[in-house]
């Protein structure tokens, strides 16, 4: 069977992967490969440091894709010759004050209410743990499943293994002329025909598919460079901060990722206020910041859902809807892309696509607004 991949995100490249390795044959159709929500990701693998009350399949989802990540490592890896940027460390969730135990000790309760693996930690043993964090933090709590990838080495390696596959160029419009064939238009006028079609643009508009129940929730991300000497920090730390929230993650080459604010402002430029608060929220955890030189700032929208769960479903005999992945589409690469390779191949059996089934809301009924961008 030959299939469009519209949307080289991670999204796209792990379901191009997954369907490749079913021995499917490809196009993958993105005016900028890996450039979108992929590029500023984290990759925070932590369904246990991100669980909040009330998202209730969610949780399942985050879990399970958890479970599969070290698999999935490893399959791209034996395909492709090279291995993605995994790091196994633990996470921890530190309280910058004792304002700001109370919110650490309701998600001890959450993560212990749903079976997931987490230590509470006193001051001191968690400073044992990263000598790095400020002499005055309040508490913690140690997450040993919750690790992280780097996206951009993920996205690296898939956009090089299939390069071949690739045609840089925006779809305008999905064509749905003939039942039993599926063929999308892009940007040049050229028409891309397929078995199947498989939409996964996040934000992005395709003429021809019904309007979604998507909406932007932009995110400044830093990346910072640890000076010389030993590693600022080897485990993920999540703070809470005045019960505001901020994240460093340590990547293989000393640096840091430091994120993330949470802007519904239509504004998809870096914002200094939230950039202030993020570096200050950062530098009260982990002091030794000040002492790092900034390598890069940007801002990316993800695509988010009213229940943060993604759009997974079939929306016509011939077309395969993937995307709407919230700030979790790094963690749900792995099931998300099998989900969305089942449903190309009309397997409907894993219970959990109706956890994902796009017609959970009720706003699919109008075309999609061309303004948008992929």
């Amino acid at each position: 069977m030959h299939v469009n991949i519209v949307g080289a995100g991670i999204i796209g490249l792990a379901i191009a992967f997954e369907l490749s390795s079913r021995g499917h044959t490809l196009t993958i159709i993105d005016p900028a490969p890996g450039q979108g929500a992929s590029h500023a990701a984290a990759g925070m693998l932590a369904p246990a440091a991100e669980t909040v009350w009330g998202q209730g399949p969610l949780h399942q989802l985050l879990a399970t894709s958890n479970s599969l990540y070290p698999q999935f490592v490893e399959r791209i890896a034996s395909t492709t010759g090279h291995r993605p940027d995994y790091l196994r460390s633990s996470t921890l969730v530190v309280a910058a004050e004792a304002a700001d135990r109370e919110a650490l000790h309701e998600l001890i309760e959450l993560q212990n209410s749903l079976g997931l693996a987490t230590e509470k930690l006193l001051p001191s043993q968690a400073r044992s743990l990263e000598p790095a964090l400020a002499s005055n933090i309040a508490g913690a709590v140690l997450c040993p499943d919750d690790h992280q990838i780097d996206p951009r080495s993920v996205v690296r390696i898939l956009l090089e293994y299939f390069q071949e596959n690739l045609v840089y160029e925006r779809v305008e419009e999905v064509l749905t002329d003939h039942p039993n064939t599926s063929a999308v238009r892009t940007s040049s006028g050229q028409i891309h025909a397929a078995d199947q079609t498989i939409i996964a643009t996040a934000l992005g508009a395709v003429g021809g598919v019904e309007k979604l129940p998507l909406r932007p929730v932009y995110g400044d991300i830093l990346r910072i460079q640890a000076p010389a000497g030993p590693a600022l920090l080897n485990r993920i730390v999540r703070g809470i901060v005045h019960r505001q929230h901020v994240y460093l993650v340590p990547r293989k080459d000393r640096s840091l990722v430091l994120g993330a604010s949470v802007r519904e402002d239509h504004n998809p430029e870096v914002n200094v206020g939230a950039m202030y608060n993020l570096l200050d929220n950062a530098r009260r955890l982990v002091p030794g910041i000040s002492d790092c030189s900034l390598n890069e700032v940007i801002a990316r929208a993800r695509p988010a859902t009213a229940d943060d769960r993604p759009l997974i479903g079939r929306i016509n005999p011939n077309v395969v809807l993937s995307t709407g992945y919230s700030r979790h589409g790094v963690l749900l690469s792995p099931l998300g892309s099998a989900l969305t390779a089942d449903l190309t191949e009309n397997i409907t059996t894993n219970p959990m696509l109706n956890d994902v089934d796009p017609q959970r809301f009720s706003t699919l009924s109008s075309p999609l607004p061309m303004e948008q961008h992929q």
